[in-house]
């Protein structure tokens, strides 16, 4: 959701210089020159990129320029009137640079150990109780006019003999008249930043999105660059990277000693460092600038290369006071990279070109080879050791209510410099296209949409009770909503009813909330329902509405039983990184299915059922914000855990059975740099007293009772055990554990390229007090229950194909009838 809200915006800023060049510096073989220092007479440095290109810019335009590099003979190289670009050719020194040379072993990796010894002296998150600041960022959408072709090129085809048609192809005309005038997208947003307690929080002061009146607050959750250059991991575009200073770094990066370079008055080591991986997007690449007395890092140059052309600059000024060097600015740039096919976000609406055509020819450049992103931030109003205590110090970032209704008066005061033309041009005409387009408005709907609603006034749609399918109501037909804030911000009203075509009866529910309190998102709710649900199914309340297209795993359902009474609950975020829901309900039960339960001889058709209910999540990893509209998860980390107790109340509303139910679930995901990922899923339940088969546990099984391979072919579930058969198992304590590890996708052809997850899935249980359940004829799960498989996702269109195999103590005599075969369907929003 984040990525979809931030590429929503990917629109952007160009340095508007008086003077500028360009040039690339390589070697006698032209060989490029990576990170070589260029430099004028007034200080103004800047280094080549990993290709050996530079760009130097000044405010005054120098006489000459300087290249240096280790191992090579400096030239100065003198600047020459209308000339723009220069190619610069260095030698190799025949003697060594003994005056950067620290010891006997490679010099780089000396100084990066020293770097890492003096981490805590140097980082001011370790050194320092406290600090605060101030930062003004200006993120925008751009693109170089110099750089596009703007003719207007004519392409002659003859339909007859007697008439000729001319189209005129003049795409990158408008593009270059457009962007000579404005940025395709602009925002400008001042914050306040405040550590203490070994916290760091984000308070937004003001925020500018040009095209919006409201902000799209996710957009402040994406992390285009690791805040403290000290981070274990480092970060790029939401992508974590080892960082080149972690403590296991010279495992991963090679180092190299570069030059010595003279920054705010002290003498620091330029040292290059690259991934030792020698693969394609292998890693972070680029440059540490090293102060030569603390071994603190007065500047960092982070890269990394691969479909999109990414980079983050560090600069800091040195702090005598506190000895230590405190970050005063940082830069963030993507440019386009080398994809062979095309990088679309938010549904082709932004989109990177291929560089090849379908018949893999390369293809001319476009109007999106010269797009890029570019963001800067400058830090100010700087204190240490404040030791001011921070509000909500368990939130990561907060937007203060005001923050999009700032006046210009405001920008002014923390602007660096004022807007150019440009700028002011691109906020003039974006509004105007925004009101002209609905753009806002579509955004809108389409960020509704993911969540599985369709916005109708003061309704939203709920496209998940629209049409569903399973083997007891057959085709399940109906309409829901819920009321939006155009009808209250305050106050809801939901509501659906649905209608089975092979049961023949309708179904409902009715229900309405209050919000107690927008800070923690804290509701007070009612319900009325009259419903089907799947037998012995485990349901935690605290999790997340997930809407598909399709829903795969209840089309093969067919137990069900009726519930029929009310519901009300508190849901609250009142408790720092968690989510909770504390409920009381009162159903009617009715099995739909031949089952009756036996109590001290008793036997129960239907019964009622009278329960509390406290659920919770706890994700103590993730970083939470603080919106206008209330408190949002901002970046989902792992582990993550969720709780559910759930106890019957004897003599409460003529509650017919004393039992108690406790439910767990532990989730872990690992993200590789290489594209692969691993998922881990620890799952229990423990249900004691007198528990009824209905409310029980399954297992979540997901397999048809036919005798072919051929007939059981189905959908794939979500954490569904795809061997095991409905109604085959049943438990009143069990446990069950997966493992899915995914491979980055492989390449087949153009469009065709699956994505490969080996899965396996465990699962032990035992049934207490098996007398009470007469009816159903089922087995327990006391030896354990083992499958594995492979899935092959997204092999075309969405589509994928899996294999599961069923072993150990549970396995059935026949060969095939351990084999599952599924299918699965991934939906791509282009995202």
């Amino acid at each position: 959701m984040k990525l979809f809200c931030f590429l929503t915006l990917f629109f952007t800023l160009t340095i508007q210089a008086q003077f500028q060049i360009n040039g690339i510096v390589t070697d006698s073989k032209n060989k490029p020159l990576p990170f070589a220092t260029i430099s004028t007479s007034d200080n103004n440095n800047t280094i080549t990129d990993v290709d050996g290109k530079f760009i130097l810019k000044s405010t005054v335009k120098p006489s000459n320029f300087t290249v240096s590099y280790i191992g090579f003979q400096t030239k100065n190289i003198i600047i020459e009137a209308n000339k723009k670009f220069y190619p610069v050719s260095l030698l190799e020194k025949t003697d060594d640079l003994k005056e950067v040379v620290v010891s006997n072993e490679n010099p780089a990796l000396t100084i990066i150990k020293k770097v890492i010894a003096n981490k805590n002296k140097n980082n001011p998150q370790k050194k320092l109780s406290s600090f605060e600041y101030k930062t003004y960022n200006k993120l925008i959408v751009t693109a170089n006019p110099d750089s596009i072709d703007g003719r207007i090129d004519s392409l002659a085809s003859y339909k007859n003999l007697d008439k000729k048609t001319i189209n005129i192809d003049s795409s990158d005309y408008k593009f270059k008249e457009i962007i000579s005038k404005q940025h395709l997208f602009q925002t400008e947003k001042v914050s306040q930043y405040q550590f203490g307690s070994n916290k760091l929080k984000e308070t937004v002061l003001g925020t500018k999105i040009a095209g919006f009146k409201q902000p799209v607050y996710e957009i402040f959750a994406f992390n285009l660059q690791s805040i403290s250059i000290y981070d274990p991991k480092y970060e790029l575009f939401e992508t974590k990277y080892e960082n080149p200073i972690s403590d296991d770094a010279p495992r991963t990066y090679n180092y190299k000693l570069l030059d010595s370079v003279n920054i705010k008055g002290r003498t620091t080591y330029m040292i290059y460092f690259k991934n030792k991986l020698k693969r394609r997007s292998s890693g972070l690449e680029g440059v540490l600038y090293i102060d030569q007395e603390n071994f603190a890092v007065a500047k960092a140059v982070m890269r990394t290369k691969g479909v999109l052309d990414i980079s983050g600059i560090h600069e800091f000024e040195y702090i005598p006071s506190e000895k230590i060097w405190f970050q005063s600015n940082t830069t963030f740039k993507i440019v386009k990279g080398k994809n062979d096919d095309d990088i679309k976000f938010l549904g082709g609406t932004i989109q990177f070109d291929g560089d090849v055509e379908d018949n893999f020819e390369q293809r001319k450049k476009a109007a999106s080879d010269f797009t890029y992103l570019l963001s800067e931030s400058n830090s100010f109003d700087i204190h240490f050791n404040t030791n001011n205590p921070i509000k909500n110090p368990a939130l990561y970032i907060e937007i203060k209510d005001d923050a999009n209704k700032k006046p210009e008066t405001f920008w002014e005061a923390y602007r660096k410099e004022n807007l150019d033309l440009k700028s002011q041009k691109t906020y003039l005409l974006l509004d105007s296209l925004s009101i002209r387009n609905r753009v806002e408005k579509r955004l809108g709907i389409g960020r509704k949409i993911i969540n599985g609603f369709y916005p109708i006034g003061p309704v939203d749609l709920d496209l998940k009770k629209i049409i569903s399918f399973n083997n007891y109501e057959g085709f399940r037909l109906g309409l829901g909503g819920i009321t939006n804030d155009r009808f209250s911000k305050s106050f809801r009203i939901e509501a659906y009813t649905a209608y089975g075509t092979k049961d023949g009866v309708f179904k409902y529910s009715t229900g309405a909330g209050v919000l107690l309190d927008k800070s923690t998102n804290t509701w007070l709710n009612g319900y009325y329902a009259d419903d089907v649900r799947e037998i012995a199914s485990t349901v935690f309340a605290v999790d997340k509405r997930v809407f598909k297209i399709y829903d795969p795993r209840p089309i093969n359902i067919s137990t069900f039983y009726e519930y029929s009474g009310w519901r009300g609950n508190i849901q609250t975020k009142i408790i720092p990184k968690t989510e909770a829901v504390l409920e009381l309900s009162r159903n009617h039960i009715e099995p739909k299915f031949d089952y009756l339960f036996n109590l001290n001889g008793k036997l129960y058709s239907n019964y009622v059922m009278t329960t509390a209910m406290l659920s919770l999540v706890w994700a103590p990893f993730s970083d939470f914000m603080q919106t206008p509209t209330g408190r949002t998860e901002s970046d989902k980390r792992f582990p993550r855990f969720t709780f559910q107790y759930t106890q019957s109340l004897p003599d409460v509303f003529e509650n017919d059975f004393n039992f108690a139910k406790v439910d767990f679930k532990a989730e872990y995901e690992k993200k590789y740099l290489n594209g692969q990922k691993t998922g881990l899923l620890l799952q229990g339940g423990y249900a004691f007293g007198d528990v009824p088969l209905t409310h029980l546990y399954n297992t979540a099984p997901n397999n048809l009772t036919k005798e072919t391979v051929v007939q059981r072919i189905t959908f794939a579930g979500r954490n569904a055990f795809e061997t095991m058969y409905f109604n085959e198992f049943f438990s009143s304590q069990y446990i069950m554990f997966q493992i899915k590890h995914g491979f980055d996708r492989i390449r087949i052809l153009k469009k065709v390229r699956p994505s490969l997850v080996l899965v396996t899935r465990m699962a032990w249980g035992t049934l207490e007090n098996p007398q009470q359940h007469v009816g159903q004829d089922y087995k327990t799960l006391d030896k354990g229950y083992f499958e594995s498989g492979i899935e092959l996702n997204k092999i075309y269109k969405g589509l994928g194909l899996g294999g599961f195999y069923r072993y150990g103590p549970n396995q059935l005599s026949r060969f095939e009838d351990n084999i599952a075969v599924k299918i699965s369907y991934v939906l791509d929003l282009g995202l």
